[in-house]
Order: C-alpha cells, then structure tokens, then sequence
C-alpha cells in the first residue's frame, strides 16, 4: 500500500488561522505584555527562549514544587549552559550515535507518505475502519504544517487538524506542533505524529528507537515515552476544544497512543498500544500544581538576570560564576536524587544541598520519614536523648513528636547491638592489639666431626 502525491488530498492550510490560534485554557488569561518583558529580562538581552520539548515537562511535572526549574523553564532559560557556567555541567544526555539511529529508524516508518506507519495504526488501535486507498478520494492526507515561528506552526497544525476532522478520512500529521500552558506561559512540544481516523478520533504516534522484543520493551522505557505522549495528549485537548467549536462534533482524543519500536533486533517497525489514562492524570494534576511563574518572578530580588553575558563568539560566558550562583540561589529549588536524570542543573542542585547538609539529598523518601526535620544536623541531634532538640523553644519537633522518638528508639538499640557485639577497636582508633612474636627457625649445630 503506498500513499499517493499529498496533492490529491492536500488539507487546504492556508487558510486565515487567527481565529483558532491556540492558546491559554478557557478562563485563563494570557501572559501579559508585563510579565513577557520580565521574562525576557531573565533570560538577557537579545537572548532567544529554550523551547521545552515533552521529555521537559514530564520531569518538570514529576517535581512540582521546584520553584527555580518552573521559573528557569518558564522563562526559557537555556539550564545547560547555565550549569556549565556554575562549574556543574550536565553529565547526562542522548548519544549522537542514539540521535542519529532514532532518525534514521523514524526516516524509515515514515517512508512512502507513511503508509507502514498508517497501517500499524489501523491495526494496533482501529481494525475495523477502512483501510486508506491507494490513490483517489479514500486515500490518505498530509497536510503541510510549515509555518513562521512556534506560534504560526501551533496554529496550523490546529487549522489542519479541525479540517481533518470535518473529512472523514485518514490523516497523517508529520512532527505537528502544540501549545501546553505550564505555570502561565505557553509552551510548544512537537509530537512524532498524530493521526486522524475516519471517525474524528485524534491518536498520538511515538517512534523510539530501543527494541521490541518478542512483543515487549524495557519497562523503564516504555514508561518515559507514556509520560511524553501524555503531555502531547494533554496539548492536544486545548486544540480539541476549538476544533469542537468550530465545527460543533466533539473531538475525542484516544488514550491510548501508538509505541512503534525496532522489532526485535533488526530495523522493521513494529508497534503496540499503550494506555496512557494513568501518566495523563498525573501530568495533568501536577502541571495544575505549579506555582505561577509571575509570582515566582515578582518574588525575586530587583535586578535579578540569569544572562550569561555570551563572549563575541556567542559560546563562552564572561559573567563571574559567584554572581551567577547567586542569581539562581535567589529562586528555592526541591533536589531529589531523581533530578540528576532529567535536569541539568541536578549537579549545582546536589552539591548546593550538600552544602547546607539538607535531607532532601538523601532521597524523596527519607525526606518524607523525617517531617519537620530539615536538616542532617537536626536529624543526628534529635537522636542523641540528652540533646536540645526535643527539649521545646524553637527546636523544630518536641520531645513528643513520633519522628524524634523514632529516631532516638533507633540509636537506643544501635547501642546495644553494637554493645552486645563488643567490636573491638582497629588500631586506627587508638586500641592496642596485642601482636604474638615470631619465633626465629632454629638452626642446627654442626656436629663435633662435622666442624
């Protein structure tokens, strides 16, 4: 099955877009003319936003309460060479060798105006629809999405998609481009596909270049690219509302989006659904929870800028590092041993809460077991009986409170494991070992004929 020339069946695009531009969600109003300069102002003179992709936002979602990564992303602001610039660099990333492999496998799923990639569609998710023809009023369209800017492009790919919707027929959606509001600013992600079925119904394709093994992957990666589709079904749904509209039949996005993979070992795609209710929940309930990123920045002190003041050669920064240090300690950050895979200021981050020996750089979950103490120093002093902690004034956690007594309950019987064992001592700490001489071979004596 091939499809034919895009002309047959081209969406007509070039329309007037304005009136289905995306946006902010209904009742919320958009960024004001204020708050863009400010952000602006953050990011430097003359410096252009970081776009963030899906892979952003689902860790900016998976940690909510990070006001400096809301801000910074927010703000577009470019967080790896601001990490290199503290002397923190990234040290995570996808390969050139993975970059180029994962081109060249969607290159291939694409080829022939998409026709493999159509038919896992029908066959993974809609099997009773008809097939698209090869050529003639049945087959499928791709519309061109080509536009001016994130902007334009956001707003044909919803011009295209509203029209493909009203058809009636199989449309292919090459790399669309989509608005998702994060903390009160728009940010636009770029999907690997999304098809439209006969019916109306929307589905999101991801193409990732790890295999599939006798009809299963890694479940770590499966997991990942389901939070990704996740944010691409979450923009989708703005988009959905004003296709509704306009054209007055409900627009249902399917939740469950299409995984295509190497088959086994070799490069032939193959594909399966993956129901992605559970990661659209939670990206939505987390994204909802953001701070605002304008009350972020009216927080911060006056004059505060993240500009790196680029050299002649736009690549090395000149602003001294102490001052950018404290620019960015200006904002509150939520480290966890988690950020180090998916942000790249984790490094500054860590070494910052080591720093003030914070307990979330011990990990979410004792960070949770430990309540009111903040600090590694207050977690050792609440554990020893006769400290001041526990004893009441502005100690953090009373003698009373379960976590203290936890805490003193496990140093009680570390004591007397360690007394009933009676360790000895090494001889670093100070203990004598008492060590047995080495008695020398005796030597026999010669005898009287012998001498």
């Amino acid at each position: 099955m091939s499809v034919p020339d895009a002309r047959l069946r081209q969406v007509n695009v070039f329309r007037d877009s304005r009136a289905v531009a995306t946006g902010p969600p209904a009742g919320q109003a958009p960024p004001s003319s204020s708050l863009r300069r400010r952000l602006s102002e953050l990011r430097g003179p003359g410096v252009r936003p970081r776009s963030l992709d899906a892979r952003a936002l689902a860790a900016l979602a998976a940690n909510p309460g990070c006001r400096r990564r809301a801000l910074l992303d927010g703000a577009g602001v470019d967080k790896g060479a601001l990490a290199g610039a503290l002397g923190s660099p990234a040290g995570y990333g996808q390969s050139q060798f993975a970059f180029v492999r994962g081109n060249a496998f969607e290159a291939r799923v694409k080829a022939d105006g998409g026709a493999e990639l159509l038919r896992l569609v029908r066959e993974r998710l809609d099997p009773g629809s008809p097939p698209p023809e090869p050529e003639g009023p049945g087959a499928a369209a791709a519309p061109d999405l080509s536009a001016a800017g994130p902007e334009g492009r956001a707003a044909r790919t919803a011009l295209a998609l509203r029209e493909a919707t009203a058809a009636g027929g199989w449309t292919l959606l090459d790399h669309p481009m989509l608005a998702v509001d994060v903390a009160g600013s728009p940010a636009y992600v770029e999907p690997d596909a999304v098809v439209v079925h006969p019916d109306g119904t929307w589905t999101v394709v991801e193409i990732k270049s790890f295999p599939m093994i006798d009809g299963s992957a890694d479940a770590a990666k499966v997991g990942a690219a389901a939070r990704q589709a996740a944010v691409y079904v979450l923009a989708l749904e703005q988009v959905a509302a004003h296709t509704a509209g306009h054209t007055g039949r409900a627009v249902r996005i399917r939740d469950r989006v299409l995984l295509v993979c190497p088959k086994d070992f070799s490069n032939l795609p193959t594909a399966a659904a993956v129901d992605v209710r559970k990661q659209l929940s939670t990206t939505r309930r987390q994204l909802g929870r953001l701070t605002r990123v304008e009350e972020i920045a009216a927080a911060l002190p006056e004059g505060t800028t993240f500009d790196l003041r680029m050299a002649d050669d736009g690549k090395t920064p000149t602003r001294p590092a102490k001052e950018l240090a404290a620019a960015v300690g200006a904002v509150g950050a939520a480290y966890a041993p988690e950020c180090l895979a998916a942000c790249e200021l984790a490094f500054h981050c860590r070494k910052q809460a080591r720093e003030e020996g914070a307990v979330e750089a011990l990990g979410r979950g004792v960070r949770g077991e430990l309540g009111a103490l903040r600090t590694i120093e207050e977690v050792l002093a609440a554990a020893r009986p006769g400290d001041r902690t526990g004893d009441g004034g502005d100690d953090p956690a009373g003698p009373d409170d379960p976590t203290v007594l936890a805490l003193r309950r496990a140093a009680a019987l570390r004591a007397e494991a360690l007394a009933a064992a009676a360790v000895p001592q090494t001889p670093a700490e100070g203990c004598h070992v008492p060590q047995t001489p080495v008695e020398e071979p005796r030597v026999p004596r010669p005898r009287a004929e012998e001498a």
